[in-house]
């Protein structure tokens, strides 16, 4: 069958978006190919057609398991026979699994890049007949970009593998510099096939509200704009308390961070995609691969650092091509916020090695020692007894963990898992200290099916069996992790620290470029473009963020508030200034002490919230009227309307 035919048969369009065909083909013709498609732009069509059109087995590395999932199962609705291979799987189903694309019939397999660390799985993969692979989320391979995985590394054993196989990277924004990154770390045969489709989105209006009080913007927006939202903020503390003002106004809302349990993620994702919650309020950990097209607004009332990461989150509103929003809230400290994000993020270089100082006398390591140990680490109270911020203490403590001199494992909510990565026949001639071997020993009398998948692990249980400290349990499994004997994963629920070396003197501490320099270079860069979108005013806002991505526009967009702003000569006369705030002081005289807020003020006056809240901030400035805690607004007493 031809790519069209298969796409008729299977999904039932009569013809590919924009630039997915070119994508097809160039697969289709050996070549290794990167597709910079936005979101909601038809990534998946372009692989899985052509793991149609191809003899064998097509290998699809992603991070988003409930993407995978997703995709399967709608695969299977459809007659296509796919697996995905996954943590939740037992033993019997990955085997079951692995068997049946060995043998044939099986089109498409998913994976996640954390599978590829495991060398034994690797091996299993080599017996598949993997005709393409692909790779999902590709900037993630990257480290220059924003969103590193240190997993995506291995990706590269695995085309070692099959040669022959073309490699097709898929990711929804990169600069030229990732571009080329990725490809090189990919081992592309050839350059040339780098297929873009625009990064602009026709049907979304991209627009920046500023204000100083944010809870009743936020409110103002969503009572205006109909249908389901996500609201982004940085702070898992902000996303109850912004979900709870919500309710409390009436608006449908939840929240959602990764501090949650899977249950309530998998309760709280499924209530707000059947509708049941309209607003969902969420950290950067709520969105990717949920594939729901009517998401008509997406709200950042945090700004994000990258325009790369705005751009994909702000990129699910509207993927069903009907009009919908993207609003960033912006005060007037916000400039400076993205600024300290910089400053936090790559503190000084001293101050890094004052943090290795205080770190190692928190855990008691003396000078020379440490090497190969594992401790339980508080963050909280670390930076309690040393009076630090908490910001700038963690990003020295990830610098470090960059540079080699610690490992720093941050705090999640996902359970301890193990897998097996030397074979039995390898285990009888291995040379261990007596109390790894030891745990070794009770590991395998407990988790049986470890050679074969990931089991959960109980430190706690081995422990107690053993009658020995739990620390000690879990350094005994990272020792093993660091002779290839398996592949252990800890739990997150308490942060740990590792010591690959020795404490060395603090002035010893050398932090390379490429961990320092560089990347505090390519974070600025980053916090600069995220400035110029959200607060310069005279350029259309997608022709920026366009610029950014290297595409030149062909004309402003016409449809964000910078455009609208120009078509309705938005720099109101002096003497329509003098009418609004004259409308706006006799509203205040009429309230009398009890005063109103910004949403009142708007209602009543028949104006946008902004204008409202512009003119109020100038009344301010000149103590005509006061600014109170959530958003109240009183005239004072001498006010002249």
């Amino acid at each position: 069958m031809t790519p069209e035919e298969i796409l008729g048969r299977y999904w039932g369009y009569g013809a590919f978006r924009p630039m997915q065909r070119e994508i097809i083909d160039s697969v289709l013709a050996g070549h290794d190919t990167l597709g910079l498609l936005p979101t909601g732009g038809g990534k998946s069509i372009t692989f899985q057609v052509p793991a149609l059109a191809m003899e064998g087995l097509t290998l699809v590395v992603t991070p988003l398991i409930s993407l995978m999932k997703d995709q399967v199962d709608n695969l299977k609705s459809v007659g296509i026979n796919a697996f995905n291979l996954h943590s939740a799987l037992t033993r019997r189903e990955t085997r079951l699994a692995l068997d049946k694309c060995a043998y044939g019939g099986v089109k498409l397999l998913y994976v996640s890049p954390e599978r590829l660390q495991v060398q034994s799985f690797v091996n299993e993969l080599g017996r598949l007949p993997v005709s393409l692979i692909v790779v999902d989320e590709a900037h993630c391979i990257s480290q220059w970009g924003y969103d590193f995985r240190p997993s995506y590394l291995c990706i590269s054993r695995v085309r070692r593998l099959f040669p022959e196989a073309p490699v097709l990277a898929l990711t929804a924004s990169a600069t030229e510099e990732v571009v080329e990154d990725i490809m090189t770390r990919l081992e592309f045969r050839e350059r040339g096939n780098v297929f873009r489709r625009s990064f602009s989105r026709d049907n979304i209006s991209y627009i920046a509200r500023y204000c100083d009080f944010k809870q009743e913007q936020l409110l103002h927006i969503v009572s205006r704009v109909e249908g389901t939202a996500i609201v982004y903020t940085r702070s898992r503390r902000r996303t109850r308390e912004l979900s709870d003002f919500l309710r409390k106004a009436g608006v449908s809302a939840d929240y959602y961070h990764a501090g949650l349990s899977a249950e309530d993620k998998t309760e709280k994702q499924n209530r707000w995609k059947s509708g049941e919650t309209r607003v969902i309020v969420a950290t950067n950990a709520f969105g990717m691969g949920i594939d729901k097209p009517d998401v008509r607004l997406v709200v950042h009332y945090d700004l994000p650092s990258a325009l790369e990461e705005y751009y994909q989150e702000a990129g699910r509103a509207g993927r069903d091509g009907l009009p919908s929003y993207a609003v960033v809230l912006a005060a007037k400290n916000d400039k400076g916020v993205l600024s300290r994000r910089l400053s936090d993020s790559f503190p000084e270089k001293d101050y890094i090695r004052q943090i290795y100082e205080k770190l190692c006398v928190f855990l008691s390591v003396g000078m020379g020692e440490g090497e190969g140990r594992l401790f339980e680490f508080g963050v909280d109270r670390f930076v309690s007894r040393f009076s630090l911020q908490d910001s700038p203490a963690v990003s020295a403590l990830g610098l470090l963990s960059r540079a080699g001199y610690i490992e720093y494992i941050e705090e999640t909510s996902t359970r301890s898992r193990i897998m097996m990565v030397m074979g039995r026949g390898e285990l009888y001639s291995l040379r261990l200290e007596e109390d790894v071997d030891t745990v070794l020993q009770m590991v395998l009398r407990t988790y049986t099916g470890i050679f074969a998948d990931y089991e959960f692990v109980s430190e706690s249980l081995l422990a107690y069996r053993l009658d020995i400290a739990e620390n000690k349990v879990c350094e005994a499994l990272i020792q093993l992790g660091r002779l290839h004997v398996l592949h252990y994963i800890p739990r997150k629920t308490t942060p740990y620290i590792f010591f690959p070396v020795s404490r060395q003197p603090a002035g010893d501490i050398r932090l390379p470029r490429e961990v320092y320099e560089y990347r505090r270079e390519q974070m600025a860069r980053r916090i600069d473009a995220m400035k110029r979108f959200v607060f310069d005013t005279s350029s259309c806002r997608v022709a920026t963020m366009l610029r950014y991505f290297n595409e030149e526009p062909s004309c402003d967009c016409g449809k964000c508030d910078v455009c609208r702003g120009r078509k309705r000569g938005l720099r109101t006369a002096e003497g329509e200034k003098a009418l609004i705030e004259r409308s706006i002081l006799y509203l205040l005289g009429k309230a009398g002490d009890k005063g109103m807020n910004l949403e009142g003020l708007a209602r009543e006056s028949s104006l946008e919230i902004d204008v409202v809240g512009e003119h109020v901030r100038r009344l301010a400035d000149e103590r005509r009227v006061r600014l109170y805690s959530q958003g109240r607004v009183v005239i004072v007493n001498n006010g002249r309307f």
